[in-house]
């Protein structure tokens, strides 16, 4: 008696990268500051947060998840002279034209 064939497993898919996240946003002046002047992909755009941050040890020692604003990014933070990275992304939203 022939064994019934098991349908061939399917390849996993491939996670297909967030249209919104690679379109290029403008940033504003202020973020221009630590960004550059260029229209960059919001993920870009974080990467060179980050590499701002840590390049400046703006991230917070004892509580690593809050960044500690230098001049710059106090323009970018709305004043504030600490944030969650959290909250972070969300005031940076509001200096990007998309």
């Amino acid at each position: 008696m022939p064994t019934p064939k098991k349908p061939a497993a399917k390849a996993p898919a491939k996670r297909k990268p967030n249209a919104a996240l690679m379109k290029p946003v403008q940033p504003d002046e202020a973020l221009s500051a630590i960004v550059g002047s260029k229209p960059l992909p919001r993920g870009e755009m974080t990467k060179k947060l980050w590499d701002y941050i840590k390049k400046n040890k703006l991230q917070d020692e004892k509580k690593r998840t809050n960044i500690n604003a230098d001049a710059a990014l106090k323009i970018v933070f709305n004043g504030k002279k600490t944030v969650t990275m959290f909250e972070m992304t969300k005031l940076v939203s509001g200096h990007v034209k998309a």
